[in-house]
């Protein structure tokens, strides 16, 4: 919730660090500030920082330039953004200014405005805005930002995903969507409380905010659930973020009250051009579905770009094993040993090659190889 007597946060956008400066010097004793150099980082600190309440922005900015900003702005369906109050830097070309108002801008000013011109813009921009700070709320009167977490809600998620396909289609490139949550989630609530689970919510977005890109949107998917759109990245890549992702969790040291919490996440991703769908909202319903199933089949996985997915838990890679054996999950690896030892003979083999240690290489590979007949008769009973 804001603090009502907190200064007001104004993002400024400019590609000038020297020109960034002066305008800090300016605000900075009635204002606090936020300065990105881009208009796509602009763009993402908008959505993400519910606290600005205004913006000054150059026209000419890399990436996004001042007008495509101020255009995208207007058009959000976050009622939060199209009435924020934009200060466009228009120099003193009379036509690009009127050009800036038409696209929605709040005022215009040039690059020489003094402290005390420039303050008195700002103080008459935020003094109609002052009465409605309250009402931070999407095109559907809901609220922006989740409760919990402080993350986009469900429908700026939408229009991302949105974005991101009709690049995608526009430039023929790939996009993915990850969809993922806590495995037994209902049951974490019900045993600790809704105070611990929303705790384990803000913890989970804490740990995705710093693992994503500038250029992705994370956000929710449900109340419980959190959702990455990713422009631009390749099925594979997707699939690979997802499973390091599963794995972080599978070995977190995560304690209530002095309890080592036993937590896993599963995640459902879709791709496109992998997964032919024509529609983001389809991409998103794909993703979600793919985690449902994912968590029926016993959590703890990843479930990608394939029809179904297999009953059996996820293999770990041998350093991830090697995790969760030294965090108290030795019973995780267990089921895997066969395939582990697999991976580790060549290993033992260039040991036994090179240090003469006497390992008992045959009895090992002998072993396994009961071990795995035992596994397969047993499924075959």
């Amino acid at each position: 919730m804001d603090d009502p007597n907190q200064r007001p946060r104004i993002l400024i956008v400019d590609v000038s660090r020297m020109a960034r400066a002066t305008l800090i010097k300016s605000i900075r004793d009635q204002y606090s500030f936020r300065e990105e150099a881009d208009g796509e980082a602009g763009w993402q600190a908008l959505v993400l920082d519910h606290s600005i309440r205004l913006v000054i922005c150059a026209l000419s900015l890399p990436m996004l330039d001042g007008n495509g900003l101020l255009a995208r702005v207007r058009a959000s369906k976050l009622t939060r953004l199209r009435q924020i109050p934009v200060l466009m830097i228009a120099g003193d070309n009379e036509q690009t200014g009127e050009q800036a108002k038409a696209l929605g801008a709040s005022d215009v000013i040039g690059r020489e405005i003094d402290s005390s011109q420039l303050l008195a813009r700002i103080a008459s921009l935020l003094q109609p805005a002052s009465s409605g700070q309250n009402e931070v709320k999407d095109a559907t009167g809901g609220d922006a930002q989740h409760p919990a977490t402080g993350l986009p809600t469900r429908q700026y998620i939408e229009v991302q995903a949105a974005q991101a396909l009709a690049q995608a289609l526009r430039l023929d490139a790939p996009a993915s969507i990850l969809v993922m949550g806590f495995d037994r989630f209902d049951a974490l609530r019900k045993e600790h409380g809704d105070v611990v689970a929303g705790q384990l919510q803000k913890k989970f977005a804490s740990i995705l905010a710093q693992k994503v890109r500038k250029e992705d949107s994370l956000g929710h998917y449900s109340d419980s659930e959190l959702v990455v759109v990713s422009p631009g990245t390749p099925y594979p890549a997707c699939e690979a973020f997802a499973g390091r992702l599963r794995e972080a969790f599978a070995v977190a040291n995560i304690a209530i009250h002095g309890q080592r919490l036993a937590l896993s996440v599963s995640i459902g991703v879709a791709n496109t051009p992998v997964d032919q769908v024509s529609s983001a909202t389809s991409l998103l319903s794909l993703a979600g579905a793919r985690l449902k199933t994912a968590q029926k089949a016993g959590g703890n996985r990843v479930l990608a770009c394939v029809d179904k997915t297999s009953t059996e838990p996820p293999v770990p890679r041998l350093g991830h094993a090697i995790d969760l054996i030294r965090t108290g999950h030795a019973h995780a690896v267990i089921p895997h040993l066969v395939s582990l030892c697999k991976e580790m003979l060549p290993f033992l083999e260039l040991l036994e090659r090179e240090f003469k240690l006497g390992l008992p290489l045959a009895d090992i590979r002998k072993r396994v190889l009961d071990r795995e007949q035992e596994v397969q008769d047993t499924r075959h009973a």
